[in-house]
């Protein structure tokens, strides 16, 4: 029987959702494709990150990753249209992934009403978004109010990090040849960071310790307007607690967590990837 009340939450696994919150608030998570060769896994069901991480570094060939076919998207929107009333989908930036636009195509051929946001970045900032919208909802919001203050969000939205390999980030197309091929050459450490969907390339380092150094005064510039923020990591999981721990020394105020970064996200990021993700309060 559909609940008129109820909402139901979509997103991909490139959200890095706990299990038990996905459960127990109406929330969908469509996975994305890791391939390795002729082995294809779909994330978050057929490879974790805890097992995707070993497989990546042994691996002979750099895995590719696809988004979820449109007829998924299809079949789930028809089966939640005779349990809801309409959904709210939040989908990783669509300038890395059709994934956006085979939701929004998909809620139209379902005849499903879906209201489909284009999150503009991913991993952290894309899950809090969807626990801001069920935060929202349990507070009595009306579906307009919640949908409306969700649609702020990709714009204060922010992930910096130092990808832990120039050769997947290039090869996957999120870094041009130029910038790969110089940072190679002269060993650089990159820091990008996303800008309206995408990865631009944000400065270059020498060490690793003037790359900590770097993205915590990018950090503390935004810190005023920041409550919670998440180190971000490709299998780096002792420097991600160790840089958590500093920053709660540094910003009482704020709650710090670290958050592994997805296969999908892993696979174009490498494995030794660190960063910093928020989302700004004002």
């Amino acid at each position: 029987m559909k609940n008129n009340q109820e909402i139901a939450w979509i997103t991909d696994s490139t959200a890095t959702l706990p299990e038990k919150f996905i459960k127990e608030n109406h929330v969908y998570v469509v996975p994305l494709s890791i391939i390795f060769g002729d082995e294809s896994y779909l994330e978050g069901v057929d490879i974790t990150a805890e097992n995707f991480y070993p497989k990546l570094a042994s691996s002979k060939v750099l895995p590719k990753t696809s988004q979820p076919a449109i007829g998924e998207f299809v079949e789930l929107y028809k089966e939640l249209k005779r349990k809801y009333k309409r959904g709210i989908a939040i989908h990783a930036s669509s300038s890395l992934t059709g994934t956006y636009q085979s939701s929004v195509a998909a809620s139209s051929m379902a005849e499903f009403e879906v209201e489909v946001i284009d999150s503009k970045i991913g991993s952290y900032p894309l899950g809090q978004m969807i626990y801001k919208g069920v935060e929202l909802q349990n507070q009595g919001k009306s579906y307009e109010e919640i949908v409306s203050h969700l649609r702020t969000l990709p714009d204060k939205a922010n992930l910096i990090m130092s990808p832990g390999s120039l050769e997947q980030l290039h090869k996957g197309g999120r870094l041009s040849t130029t910038q790969a091929f110089i940072g190679s050459l002269i060993r650089l450490k990159l820091i990008v960071r996303f800008d309206d969907g995408k990865v631009l390339l944000f400065d270059k380092i020498r060490t690793d310790k003037k790359v900590k150094e770097k993205l915590f005064q990018l950090f503390d510039e935004a810190s005023d307007m920041v409550k919670e923020a998440s180190v971000i990591h490709a299998n780096v999981k002792e420097t991600a607690e160790t840089w958590r721990d500093e920053l709660a020394a540094m910003y009482p105020n704020i709650s710090f967590t670290t958050t592994t970064f997805s296969p999908v996200a892993g696979t174009h990021t490498g494995q030794g990837t660190i960063g910093l993700a928020w989302i700004n309060e004002k």
